[in-house]
């Protein structure tokens, strides 16, 4: 019987002790215990599907939350780890080698451009960055030596939505993978794996947790990529989650649909709202018909996502607002119960270069906010008072 994501997201995966527990168990343990010298030696040439060796390979609880955020997802087999950049890293450096052509947006996260540029580019593979929305440029830079494209589904900060079927259309003829950084469409939204894509990357820490709590990461993908590609590289880099962090993962998947779909309405209401003031430069949200990507976002996703962002024109707006504020906080996570707001020109994308900032749309008085689980008409209270006082501080 085929099940709704919402009921796999609480059962999926779920190993069960001897006692029978009715909440899933910490197995809170780095190493595991044969019954004979014949049978570590046995396991240590082939593990079975419920055997472990070490916990940088796997672990039981950490079994659990892969099978079952696979599961959401719609995908054979998932690798845990760390944190989101360990999955971005392990997922980019296990599937390239030296001589390797990967094309990817240039619209993405800044650690996810230092692992393009810096650490893949060191060791000899060659990294082309395009314009996402451009399937022409999608077509031009991909060739016949290109091992893999990388994308975010939307981008960070200014929510750039990109075809995937279109894209993963063109890397599929040529031959190549296509690997996909799905934060912002969470795992309630995604269609990421049925459009196209050969891997799905999570940054657990964001909606998957989605409560402030604690690092992780996932790489989702067919169980030859995950079991072949990934595990090799990332059991013996040490990039692997923890027991305790996987627990809280999997329990956090229980309420994942019922705290995004909230976060999700309340987003759409804030962002309607915002732009009926007329007063800011731009409201930027993919569920918006003012969107340029609405008619795709509404067929890849059918919603728009839990962040937005607005641009008040000037840093010193920017700041005047977001020191206004009482009820949003200032962080640079998303994907919280806590609503938060990131000013990402000075924080999570300081590093880059002005052009590079220019380009990307990244302009001082941005403003990228995570719409958390409180009332959507007290955050619009703050987020209009504060609006007054940023519109004041000229």
């Amino acid at each position: 019987m085929t099940r709704d994501k919402r009921t796999l997201a609480v059962h999926a995966g779920t190993r069960r002790s001897q006692y029978s527990e009715m909440s899933e168990a910490i197995f809170m343990t780095q190493g595991f215990v044969y019954e004979s010298a014949e049978a570590a030696e046995a396991r240590f040439e082939q593990a079975g599907e419920d055997e472990f060796i070490y916990a940088r390979y796997g672990n039981p609880t950490v079994r659990m939350f892969e099978e079952r955020i696979a599961a959401l997802e719609g995908a054979e087999d998932g690798f845990a780890t760390a944190s989101g950049m360990a999955a971005v890293h392990g997922a980019l450096a296990a599937m390239t080698q030296a001589g390797d052509h990967v094309v990817a947006a240039r619209a993405l996260f800044g650690s996810c451009l230092y692992v393009l540029e810096e650490v893949l580019a060191r060791f000899g593979v060659q990294v082309t960055l395009v314009d996402g929305l451009d399937l022409d440029a999608w077509a031009q830079a991909i060739t016949p030596n290109t091992k893999l494209v990388f994308f975010e589904s939307i981008s960070n900060p200014t929510l750039e939505v990109i075809d995937i079927a279109a894209v993963a259309k063109l890397a599929h003829a040529a031959g190549a993978l296509v690997v996909v950084d799905n934060v912002f469409s969470t795992p309630v939204y995604s269609n990421a794996i049925p459009l196209g894509a050969d891997v799905v990357i999570y940054s657990a820490t964001k909606h998957i947790d989605g409560q402030g709590r604690g690092l992780g990461g996932v790489i989702l993908g067919s169980k030859e990529i995950i079991r072949s590609i990934v595990e090799p590289f990332m059991k013996h880099t040490g990039g692997a989650m923890s027991p305790f962090n996987a627990w809280m993962m999997v329990k956090s998947l229980e309420t994942l649909d019922l705290r995004v779909r909230a976060q999700v309405a309340t987003a759409t209401e804030l962002a309607g709202l915002l732009e009926q003031r007329g007063d800011l430069a731009r409201v930027i949200y993919p569920g918006l018909p003012s969107h340029p990507q609405f008619a795709l976002t509404q067929a890849q996703m059918g919603a728009g996502g839990t962040v937005l962002a607005i641009d008040v024109g000037s840093k010193v707006r920017a700041f005047s607002m977001i020191n206004a504020l009482e009820i949003m906080l200032i962080s640079n996570n998303l994907g919280d119960s806590k609503s938060i707001i990131t000013h990402p020109a000075t924080t999570t994308h300081q590093r880059l270069p002005q052009d590079q900032k220019d380009l990307l749309g990244i302009m001082p008085g941005l403003l990228r906010l995570s719409i958390g689980l409180e009332s959507a008409k007290d955050l619009n209270s703050d987020l209009q008072a504060a609006l007054d006082v940023a519109f004041l501080s000229d």
